[in-house]
């Protein structure tokens, strides 16, 4: 990451401020990206830039009041406006498909917060209790992410939005403390009126965590639990989350349980191996899938990985990441 300091006459208005801490960084990747479906299978570029910035001030009392906010472009379908699944996409609502698929280069809704030790609060395009609970996100596989299936809590809670506003929009609020090993965050939102609430606790190098979750929408999660640790080489965790009660869909409009198993293993200094199996009611298949990611130093690396989704979809995706 790099740091910009802007110290000027207008932001150092009152005796004791020191100034205002404006912070750029994020990351760039580009590859190759193949997906087999029962329709036919397509070979494609892929690509994403994301540039997030973070802006914090300092009061006397020692309170960092801050803002982030992104700019992101993803370069990941056709040319003709649908996604690699073939799909048209509208996702600002303008009637016409978004840009390969994606909603058009801009800046996302601005995430606002007050932060104090260990306390935090933060309003606008927030993080989510769901979406911020530890062993959500236990490996991020490949270059692309593929479908996220080994997301246990599969999107139906309020999350961070790099794309568009998130619930900035819809009076998302969040509280966020953390003390010695244990940790807590809810949140709310207007969005189906969602309550949320996660807390952790960390003990002997191994992390467990509880979701909980009310909601108007009977497809959103309802709860959620996630262990993870290390044995030996491999750092292991297990998800579970219901998502609303089975109605014997398998499809977007289904619901029910979902699991996931994932691990991560080094195969050298510079080398890792990650794999998840993932299954719930509303899957026709079982999915799965296994990466390799390679350190090239100065925060670049080739990632690459091969995974069979909940719908029998294969992809396949190899490629170059560059943090900055």
């Amino acid at each position: 990451m790099k740091k910009v300091l802007f110290a000027t006459t207008a932001l150092v208005a009152t005796a004791g401020v020191a100034a205002a801490d404006v912070t750029f960084g994020g990351y760039g990747r580009f590859g190759i990206l193949y997906t087999d479906t029962a329709a036919g299978d397509t070979t494609d570029i892929t690509s994403r830039f994301r540039l997030q910035i973070d802006a914090t001030a300092e009061s006397d009392a020692g309170v960092t009041f801050g803002a982030r906010v992104r700019i992101q472009q993803d370069n990941d379908g056709s040319a003709d406006g649908t996604t690699t699944s073939g799909t048209a996409s509208d996702a600002d609502g303008d009637g016409d498909n978004d840009f390969r698929g994606r909603q058009e280069t801009g800046i996302n809704g601005v995430r606002f917060f007050a932060r104090s030790g260990g306390l935090e609060v933060g309003v606008g395009n927030i993080f989510g209790a769901l979406e911020f609970m530890p062993g959500m996100y236990p490996i991020d596989l490949g270059l692309t992410g593929h479908t996220y299936d080994y997301t246990a809590y599969n999107f139906r809670g309020d999350a961070y939005d790099s794309d568009t506003g998130g619930a900035a929009g819809l009076n998302g609020v969040e509280v966020m403390y953390s003390v010695g090993d244990f940790s807590m965050h809810v949140s709310a939102s207007d969005t189906s009126d969602r309550l949320a609430a996660h807390f952790a606790y960390t003990f002997s190098g191994w992390t467990v965590a509880l979701g909980l979750q009310d909601s108007d929408n009977a497809a959103d999660t309802e709860w959620a639990l996630s262990v993870g640790g290390s044995v030996g080489i491999a750092d292991l965790s297990f998800a579970y989350a219901k998502n609303g009660d089975d109605n014997n869909l398998t499809t977007a409009a289904g619901n029910g349980d979902h699991w996931v198993l994932a691990a991560r293993f080094d195969v050298g200094a510079a080398t890792n191996i990650e794999a998840y199996v993932a299954d719930a009611d509303y899957f026709a298949e079982t999915s799965y899938g296994v990466d390799f990611n390679h350190d090239l130093g100065g925060g670049t690396s080739l990632r690459g990985g091969i995974s069979s989704d909940r719908n029998d979809v294969t992809r396949l995706d190899l490629g170059v990441r560059f943090n900055f």
